[in-house]
């Protein structure tokens, strides 16, 4: 639909995928410079790396770079939001995949952790559904992101199940025309199984155990316990 909001939000969509992708641009010719190659699988320069850490973040909505995703999203029909949310968020997370050794272990650890804890505690007061789907993509960025350089197999595997059980909700949200929370109180009465399927994804989204979702957050934690970051896995599981 031809209006305002829509129109504002892919605006700004378009403003801040832009600007990560000059500033990624710009780390990859910084480091040709100094270091004389063009490839990204070794990039060697301090600079280079923590600029491409901090583009990356930029593009998958990592906090503090986290501002732009709910209200783009909210501001979306919910097809749009779900291509958003899901089939967007693809492309840089391969690049993180591929480029993971050479980035900021640092910074990227620190990006992660205030990603789950913003993303958790950011949905808690919302009644839109669609800005609450918002804050569930900044926590699974961070929880992704936090052992990329780790397990990245383990990055793949919380990013598949992030993207059908988020594109599941959006198809539901989609077919009962439900954007509220109060509206699912509503539709209890309407469509019964419809609301107990909705449930249970948002409830395996939130990583609630035995549903599929806590499967890929518990090897996550258990990773980072073995290579000894019990702190951050600590920070994590309070998100």
């Amino acid at each position: 639909p031809n209006n305002m909001r829509n129109t504002e939000s892919a605006i700004k969509y378009f403003l801040m995928q832009a600007t990560a992708s000059m500033i990624i641009m710009f780390a990859i010719i910084y480091n040709a410079w100094m270091t004389n190659q063009w490839t990204l699988f070794q990039v060697s320069n301090e600079w280079a790396t923590t600029i491409m850490t901090l583009a990356l973040a930029m593009k998958l909505g990592l906090a503090p770079f986290h501002f732009w995703v709910p209200e783009v999203t909210q501001g979306i029909p919910l097809t749009s939001g779900m291509i958003l949310l899901t089939w967007q968020k693809i492309a840089p997370t391969s690049i993180l995949y591929q480029i993971s050794p050479s980035l900021n272990m640092n910074l990227l650890v620190l990006l992660a952790v205030s990603s789950a804890l913003l993303g958790g505690w950011g949905g808690l007061n919302q009644t839109h559904l669609r800005k609450i789907l918002a804050y569930s993509s900044i926590a699974h960025m961070g929880w992704m992101t936090v052992i990329v350089s780790i397990d990245p197999s383990l990055t793949i595997l919380n990013l598949l199940i992030y993207i059908a059980a988020t594109m599941a909700m959006f198809l539901c949200l989609n077919f009962t025309s439900t954007t509220k929370i109060n509206a699912l109180s509503n539709l209890w009465n309407k469509s019964t199984p419809m609301t107990i399927t909705m449930m249970i994804i948002l409830l395996s989204l939130g990583g609630l155990p035995p549903l599929t979702g806590f499967m890929p957050k518990w090897l996550i934690l258990q990773e980072l316990i073995v290579y000894n970051n019990i702190a951050t896995a600590m920070l994590l599981a309070l998100s």
